[in-house]
């Protein structure tokens, strides 16, 4: 008997150890593990000068990431471990100066650094993440927090919003999970007296090519004779604002890098995306323009065109401008949702219903591709096929009291009055003070000749909706 105790008391033990190492390291343990990967890096300028601080991480024995922004101006630069010892940067591998990220060339003893791994996958809302920084003072600081948003910003990718702080001196540090993975390169963005906690996604690392190695001279050299360097500086502001949906804080920082690089396609994109957020229409056609002179094959450009034509009702020039964006990217549901929309204004109803079937067959939980199909339908008195689109969004929007409406006013024009009645019974249950469907099911009930049912609905009509009870008085006494 103590044998098969004892044997069960081991056995929760190493399903107790099981469960632990799945849910991942404890914070101090992950810090000392992940803790010597982590860098402080000082620059200087072309007379040996202390230029500017900053941090970055190994991700192989002899490359270390950073910020862009941190090595910017440097003629020379140098790595700090956490033991203490210093090593000179060699040069720069590679640059992606939208996401403001730099690998750099660094001589290390062999054996001496574990490099951290990376990982392509995109962190959770909510998933806790650690920050290790190194500023010159603070070596080895440590913010911990989670992730606050993922955001999908058009024409760049992702940017993950993170609440752990992340202090002056720590931009390029790493971002990592609680399994010490790296997900996110964070930059600090202080701007306008907020500070904006952001990291680039570590997909962007893992997508840099490394060329020939460039010495950071040459390095200065050339991005003085490059426009885009000023532009990228001013792109990410915009992107740290826009990341939080603030478009009017956003654009004036796109207008500024398109005013530095005029050929910055991504910064007109972005300036026109933030011009049409605000309803200046007239100005994101502007600027779209200019993204279709330097980048025609961009097709959400064209839908961004769309979107502002639309806005200012001239309709054919939205048709023409999202056949154009399908005509790049065929199968993207939004653009022959949008195309529908348009045709719709133009009462091309069979065009309408083309471009909205597509959508549907794109993207089957399409719902508002599917209301408007319906409705199509429905102008078009196809009541059964507009029963079919309605009865799929119900299933898309099974708790909607519009969608039961809908399907009450279907039933009752194809004599189905039964099944109007439950329909809208359940439209009223949802919603008791829809006003139209309270109209719909007295109307129903004058057509099974049950006057006092209707009667019933027109007197709670009147405590609430005096349009609709006129409609159905007029309806019950013709």
């Amino acid at each position: 008997m103590k044998r098969i105790k004892f044997t069960a008391l081991i056995l929760i033990l190493v399903a107790c150890a099981q469960l632990a190492f799945a849910q991942g390291e404890s914070l101090p343990e992950l810090v000392r593990r992940i803790k010597p990967s982590a860098v402080a890096i000082e620059t200087f300028n072309s007379r040996g000068e202390k230029l500017a601080r900053g941090s970055g991480f190994f991700i192989s024995a002899d490359r270390v990431i950073t910020n862009r922004h941190v090595i910017e101006g440097a003629y020379r630069a140098e790595i700090h471990l956490a033991n203490g010892n210093v090593y000179p940067v060699r040069g720069v591998l590679a640059v992606d100066g939208e996401g403001d990220i730099a690998l750099l060339q660094v001589d290390v003893p062999q054996g001496l650094i574990a490099p951290l791994e990376v990982v392509r996958t995109t962190p959770q809302e909510g998933e806790s993440v650690v920050v290790i920084g190194n500023p010159f003072g603070l070596e080895g600081s440590v913010s911990n927090g989670i992730v606050s948003a993922v955001r999908d910003i058009p024409n760049f990718g992702r940017i993950i919003q993170i609440t752990a702080p992340i202090s002056p001196g720590s931009s390029g540090s790493p971002v990592v999970n609680m399994k010490g993975q790296v997900i996110g390169v964070a930059t600090l963005q202080v701007s306008e007296g907020q500070s904006l906690n952001f990291a680039i996604p570590a997909d962007r690392i893992a997508q840099l090519r490394p060329a020939s190695l460039t010495t950071l001279a040459d390095t200065v050299a050339g991005t003085r004779r490059n426009k885009r360097a000023s532009a990228e500086r001013f792109y990410m502001q915009g992107l740290g604002f826009l990341a939080r949906d603030d478009y009017a804080r956003a654009l004036p920082y796109f207008e500024k890098a398109v005013d530095a690089d005029p050929d910055y396609a991504e910064a007109w994109y972005q300036t026109g995306f933030c011009y049409g957020m605000l309803g200046r229409h007239a100005d994101s056609l502007k600027a779209s323009k200019q993204v279709v002179r330097l980048r025609p094959e961009w097709s959400a450009t064209y839908s961004n065109m769309g979107a502002s034509y639309y806005a200012l009702g001239q309709f054919k020039e939205a048709v023409d401008a999202y056949r154009q964006a399908i005509r790049l990217e065929p199968y993207n549901a939004d653009s022959h949702y949008a195309l529908g929309l348009a045709y719709g204004k133009l009462n091309q109803t069979q065009d309408e219903i083309q471009s909205l079937r597509r959508a549907v067959s794109l993207r089957p939980d399409h719902a508002n591709a599917y209301e408007r199909l319906a409705l199509a339908y429905f102008s078009m008195k196809r009541y059964g096929e507009a029963l079919g689109a309605f009865e799929q969004l119900k299933v898309l929007k099974p708790t909607d009291a519009k969608v039961y409406n809908y399907l009450g006013e279907t039933y009752l024009e194809m004599n189905r009055t039964g099944e109007a009645v439950d329909a809208l019974n359940q439209a009223i249950n949802i919603d008791p003070d829809m006003g139209r469907a309270r109209y719909n099911l007295g109307r129903a009930y004058v057509k099974m000749g049950d006057r006092d049912s209707a009667i019933a609905q027109y007197n709670i009509l009147k405590t609430v909706e005096s349009d609709w009870a006129d409609k159905l008085y007029n309806v019950i006494n013709p």
